[in-house]
Order: structure tokens, then C-alpha cells, then sequence
């Protein structure tokens, strides 16, 4: 919290409060929202959910081939190096892509971007699971793959609508948005899936309720409702091909699809911003109007590249120093049972 949201550097911040230190519970906190000031207490606890996201969608993509030591030691040095300069930079005040005038609502380049683009670099790195492309991987309950975006879309509301930081007109449209760029999306991804490969699923419904919701991530608060479903649209096109397609272009492996709905998702959605902006919406984006959608593309560049190098040079060091994957039969015994003794089936 410090390094992002304290001291006065365009890059990366202070240990003014390291440790929470210096804050009480009367602390009052100025937030990147003009004019908006709550309990820092309030503001440090929010900001956690959207580092602690962050963090386990980089997880997900390389499930069960990374060694937990090695999990362990990616994720503070990813969140340390990767998501929080650029978080600083978006997010606070006197942050690089601040000053330049881009806009991220919720966390479509903070948190999706980052995280997807990451995951990206660790799957190549990493390499495919064993077994990837001959054996059948698909997910093992669709009931819970149902039940879990569920959770995600009412979770949802929580970071887009909550970061108007305000129950207002803002936090009213950003509720709004999400709904309809979901749903919609969900709808896109499934007429995208009967079209292109003759049968709509769940899997596919549910890939673009998710896809929606990470898309108008970014210009929840700063687009309308209207222009919400076109952003719908193209969120349940554009990732499904990224998963459909892409991911077979490249060759890698992403358990998750996270570079594939998140990276992808959150760099259409940084854009899609820069294009639907709209002042009726949210009178902030009046003065940075002209000229938006070439600040969101330095924005989605600068995140890119930051992501993608940090994550690259922290993936290989760990490589170097305790490896990353598990001996093949360690792999293929399962690291449930290998690394802690136990499995999440018993049955």
C-alpha cells in the first residue's frame, strides 16, 4: 500500500506507511476519485481485494505443473515488481499514466492486463502440462464452473460499482454497465461458439459472462449503458477467439485461460474506454476526451511491456535458483498428494 499510494514519484512510491504505519482508525484518506475522501482504513482494505486478484489469476494459468516453493516465491515478486509500479502509475495521483490522462475504472489494465500478460510469459516459460493436447483436460464440474461465476459476477459489482468509492450516480452507471456488458458478452460468446464450432456450452456461456465483466472492467464508471452492450459484444468475440484460436497459434498452455480472457479482455477493454468515454457518463472524462484513446494506447503499451519484462526476469531467476516444475513422476503423481500430503478428492 505504501509503495503504490504514498511519496511523491511518478513510478513507484515511498514506505511512508510501511506497515500500515502512521495510519489509525480516524485516518483519512484522499483517493484518486476528485474530491472523494473515506477512512484510509476503508481504502487500504478495498485496494487489497484488487492486489490479492492480481495475484491468484497469475496462479491459475500454470496449475499443476509449477512447484509450491516456486508459486510461492512468483507471486510476492510478481506482485511486487509487476502489479504494484503499475498500479502506482494508474491509480495514484501523481502516478505516470495518471498525469497522462488514462483512465482505468476498476482494474483493467492494473489488475486483468497485468495479471493476463504475466500469465502469458509463465506459460511460455513453463511450458505445456504433461499430457496437454493428448488427454482429455476439460474442467471436471460444470456445476461448479456455474456456481463459481456466479459468485464472480455478484463479486463483480463489489470492484466496479465500489470504485466509484461512493454510493452515487457513478457507482448506479458502473452497476448498470457491468450488468449489461456480462450478459451480453455471454450471449456473444455463446452464439460465437454455435457459429464457429456448431454447439453453444455452459463452459462458453460462463467464459463470456466472465470476458464481459473483465472488458468493461475499465470504463465501467465512464461509459454508458448503451454504448455497455456494444462493449458486451465485442468482449464475447474477440476473447473467445483469443481462446479458441490464439491459444492454439501460440502454443501454450494456460489452464485458465488467463491471458486469453483477462490479458486479452483487459487490453480490448483499456481501449474500448478510449473509444465510449463519454462525459454523460462521468463529467471527468470532459477534459481528457481529446485525445484519450492515444493515452489508453500508452497506457495498454506501457503495461505490456512492463508485465511481460518484469514477469519474464523473475520467471527465470526463480528457474535459475529453485526451479520451477517438479520431477515428470512428482507431475504426473499429482502435487496435491506430492507437495502437501493430501487431495481434494478422496472419493
Amino acid at each position: 500500500y505504501s509503495i503504490a499510494f504514498t511519496g511523491s514519484g511518478t513510478w513507484i512510491g515511498g514506505f511512508d506507511k510501511v506497515f500500515l504505519l502512521g495510519i489509525t482508525p480516524d485516518s483519512m484518506a484522499e483517493t484518486f476519485s476528485a474530491g472523494v475522501v473515506i477512512p484510509e482504513f476503508v481504502f487500504v482494505a478495498f485496494q487489497a481485494t484488487f492486489a490479492v486478484l492480481s495475484s491468484v489469476l497469475g496462479v491459475c494459468c500454470f496449475v499443476l505443473r509449477m512447484k509450491f516453493a516456486a508459486v510461492l516465491v512468483s507471486m510476492v515478486l510478481c506482485f511486487t515488481f509487476a502489479y504494484l509500479p503499475i498500479a502506482r502509475m494508474v491509480w495514484y495521483t501523481e502516478g505516470f499514466m495518471f498525469q497522462l490522462g488514462a483512465l482505468d475504472f476498476a482494474g483493467g489494465t492494473v489488475v486483468h492486463m497485468t495479471s493476463g500478460w504475466s500469465a502469458l510469459v509463465l506459460c511460455m516459460i513453463l511450458g505445456k502440462r504433461l499430457g496437454f493436447g493428448k488427454e482429455q483436460m476439460a474442467p471436471h464440474s460444470m456445476v461448479l464452473c456455474m456456481i463459481g461465476t456466479g459468485m464472480l459476477w455478484v463479486g463483480w459489482y463489489g470492484f466496479n460499482a465500489g470504485s466509484a468509492l461512493g454510493a452515487d450516480a457513478i457507482a448506479s452507471n458502473a452497476f448498470t454497465t457491468t450488468t449489461l456488458a456480462a450478459a451480453t458478452a455471454g450471449l456473444a460468446w455463446a452464439a460465437s461458439e454455435w457459429l464457429f464450432k456448431g454447439k453453444p456450452s455452459v463452459l462458453g456461456f460462463c467464459s463470456g459472462i466472465v470476458a464481459g465483466l473483465v472488458v468493461i472492467t475499465p470504463g465501467a464508471g465512464f461509459v454508458t449503458a448503451t454504448s455497455s452492450v456494444i462493449i458486451g459484444v465485442l468482449a464475447g468475440v474477440i476473447p473467445f477467439f483469443a481462446v479458441a484460436y490464439l491459444k492454439k497459434m501460440l502454443g501454450y498452455d494456460d489452464a485458465l485461460d488467463t491471458f486469453g480472457v483477462h490479458g486479452v479482455g483487459g487490453t480490448l477493454g483499456a481501449l474500448l474506454t478510449g473509444v465510449f468515454a463519454d462525459e454523460k457518463a462521468n463529467s471527468v472524462v470532459g477534459p481528457l476526451k481529446d485525445g484519450l484513446l492515444m493515452e489508453q494506447f500508452k497506457a495498454v503499451g506501457l503495461t505490456i511491456v512492463w508485465s511481460v519484462v518484469a514477469t519474464a526476469i523473475i520467471a527465470y531467476a526463480i528457474k535459475f535458483v529453485i526451479g520451477l516444475r517438479p520431477d515428470p513422476e512428482i507431475e504426473t503423481a499429482g502435487l496435491d498428494l506430492a507437495e502437501h500430503g493430501e487431495q481434494g478428492y478422496e472419493h
